[in-house]
């Protein structure tokens, strides 16, 4: 059974490498984005609250993230362990998820970050803002996202280092080999087995 957090920067891969990975390890990638749009379009109660955040363009508050996290992290196909993305975000969202995973008598197993320099990323995203003509993601707003990140990640990786389950990877690179990359340290340094992936 495997429980694994990833954490990375806009534009690290960090979504690929979580589908990737949790179909290598056969647990349910679980993304907040996708728990918001799943509740919002299924008109859930958390779903209608997190609307009113969404549509004013302000942050869902940690409340009611937490329940939906929570909610998610019951259903039957986690059972068997899961890869979550895009959660805890702040202290209070680490605490909260300590919190639900003890009262199930679990714990999480490794935290992974995906790293990038800030520099190889701008020029990534500007490059993917080019090709999809988002013409809101300039140069000044893509950077002002990653100082976000960096701010918003920087205590909730030092908490997981400080427990000794955090691992580094590069995310620069071919996309099987940053997964392949992945895949070596959860075996080598956490002894997870590699899955009935290929």
């Amino acid at each position: 059974m495997t429980r694994i957090l990833i954490i990375g920067p806009p534009g690290s891969g960090k979504g690929t490498q979580a589908e990737r990975i949790s179909e290598r390890l056969g647990v349910a990638a679980i993304s907040t984005g996708d728990i918001f749009r799943a509740n919002v379009k299924g008109q859930t109660p958390l779903g209608i609250e997190a609307r009113k955040y969404l549509d004013a363009g302000d942050f869902v508050p940690d409340s009611v993230t937490n329940k939906m996290v929570r909610d998610r992290l019951n259903e039957a196909d986690v059972q068997d362990g899961f890869l979550l993305d895009g959660y805890p975000r702040t202290t209070a969202q680490v605490d909260y998820l300590d919190y639900i995973i003890a009262g199930k008598d679990e714990k999480l197993d490794v935290v992974l970050q995906i790293t990038a320099d800030d520099q190889e990323l701008v020029a990534r995203l500007l490059g993917r803002a080019k090709e999809t003509g988002r013409s809101d993601d300039n140069e000044a707003v893509i950077r002002h996202r990653l100082d976000l990140y960096h701010e918003q990640t920087e205590a909730v990786v030092a908490r997981y280092a400080a427990r000794g389950i955090l691992a580094r990877v590069g995310g620069i690179g071919g996309i099987g080999e940053v997964t392949d990359n992945v895949m070596s340290i959860l075996e080598v340094l956490f002894k997870v087995p590699a899955g009935n992936g290929q």
